[in-house]
């Protein structure tokens, strides 16, 4: 029966069997080391004379040959125990080896820092280096500890379809494709249907793709992306909203910092600074301060720009001892259809934006959920309500007080990890310039 790395402490001055890719080969005088590597670990394995045919085998073992080996687990004398391994205190002395799976030639040692063409032209070898499982099963653990945190909340998980026919922000920026004899869209996010199955179940999440038509090629930016939303009825206003989407970020760190320990230590990185609550200004009050700070006034802009950003985060930190810092009030024109206007603050939305390490991660808000007055803003947006009557049917049978938010999952990791170029933090990036492989050269 196979024994998982990670278990092999466990069997210490017992035969086990074991399976996986070899991560590295090297040899010692007459001693043959493999670091051998599967789904949970890696394992300093040494293969001697003594055992004669598995010596010959070893000999010819390549990088990435998937082998299935059988062997004893010995403790390493303290003076070769590996602190940076967490199998370090352990080695297998391999006693028989099988080749199940043989590589080609390497193009080049996986571990080694590439350019990003030439890792990305590379994914399904380059995914294997240790950064980059250790980047991704940190991912992981963001998408399973959000999913942890809502379904303790009581939120219900729905799928969310892909192809659409009106989209929610109004036409901009969407793939059009062909749906039989109609022209439909590939969904820019899961809005309207979030929207309506508050109308169901009060309070929903959902996770998957969405698309983006915008013809950039960024640090920060992607055409396909994995969204994270989350919607839910009978709110105040978008402090509560804001509210659960700090406690919910205070889950996932504290979720990564328990499980991803030896990833973390991998790529040197630290998980964003959290206060209890986590501050916010309005747009207005953002752009005074970049204004008195930094010396440039963008109190007539509708957005922050990507340098205000980094900016305000930079404030939020050096002032407010925070990683994050949300960003509300935007202007009314420049919100989809769907945000609710501030009675208090009129042209101005119970909306917000927010910024971690310098770039926007999460944007949401309250939502217009009287059917009148979302037919008045679709009309006022330049949109036919009628293309929209299938969404709207939620509003015209009693909708409550309800609003949410969408996360970039690509974005937050990379975040979390100081990763500079989102695609990094994305196992297949899709951009303009890319669909797997570069549509120009």
């Amino acid at each position: 029966m196979r024994t998982y790395i990670d278990e092999l402490k466990k069997h210490v001055g017992s035969e086990v069997s074991v399976a996986g890719w070899v991560d590295a080969r090297r040899a010692h005088g007459k001693l043959i080391f493999i670091d051998l590597r599967d789904r949970t670990g890696v394992i300093q394995s040494v293969v001697t004379p003594k055992h004669e045919a598995a010596y010959a085998q070893a000999a010819l073992l390549r990088g990435e040959w998937v082998i299935e080996a059988r062997g004893i687990v010995n403790k390493r004398p303290e003076k070769m125990v590996n602190p940076d391994l967490e199998t370090g205190t352990i080695e297998l002395e391999i006693t028989d080896i099988a080749v199940v799976g043989h590589a080609h030639e390497l193009p080049f040692d996986k571990e080694e820092k590439l350019n990003l063409d030439t890792h990305l032209d590379h994914l399904p070898l380059t995914l294997r280096s240790a950064r980059n499982r250790a980047i991704f099963s940190i991912q992981a653990r963001i998408i399973e500890a959000f999913r942890i945190f809502l379904k303790k909340e009581g939120f219900v998980e729905f799928q969310s379809p892909k192809i659409i026919g009106e989209d929610a922000e109004g036409g901009a920026s969407v793939f059009k494709i062909e749906y039989f004899d109609h022209e439909a869209h590939l969904a820019q996010s899961p809005q309207f249907y979030k929207q309506i199955m508050v109308g169901i179940y009060e309070k929903v999440f959902t996770t998957g793709n969405v698309f983006r038509a915008e013809k950039h090629s960024t640090t920060r930016h992607l055409n396909e992306y994995t969204s994270l939303d989350v919607e839910l009825g009978f709110i105040r206003d978008h402090h509560d909203i804001m509210n659960l989407g700090g406690r919910l970020m205070h889950s996932i760190i504290s979720h990564v910092a328990e499980t991803s320990a030896h990833e973390l230590k991998i790529l040197g990185a630290t998980l964003p600074l959290i206060p209890h609550e986590i501050p916010h200004m309005k747009l207005r009050d953002a752009q005074k301060i970049i204004h008195e700070r930094y010396g440039e006034d963008c109190a007539k802009e509708p957005d922050l720009s990507p340098q205000h950003e980094r900016w305000i985060s930079e404030y939020a930190l050096k002032q407010l001892n925070s990683d994050f810092i949300y960003i509300t009030h935007f202007p009314s024109e420049k919100r989809p259809m769907y945000v609710y206007e501030d009675e208090a603050d009129l042209g101005y939305t119970k909306s917000f934006d927010l910024l971690c390490r310098g770039l926007e991660v999460n944007t949401g808000g309250q939502r217009i959920h009287e059917y009148d007055d979302l037919v008045a803003k679709i009309q006022r947006k330049g949109l036919d309500p009628e293309k929209f009557s299938f969404y709207l049917q939620a509003f015209k049978y009693g909708m409550p007080p309800h609003g949410g938010f969408g996360m970039g999952l690509e974005r937050l990791t990379a975040r979390f990890l100081s990763i500079d170029n989102v695609k990094e933090a994305t196992l297949f990036p899709r951009e303009i310039n890319r669909i797997d492989t570069l549509l120009s050269h």
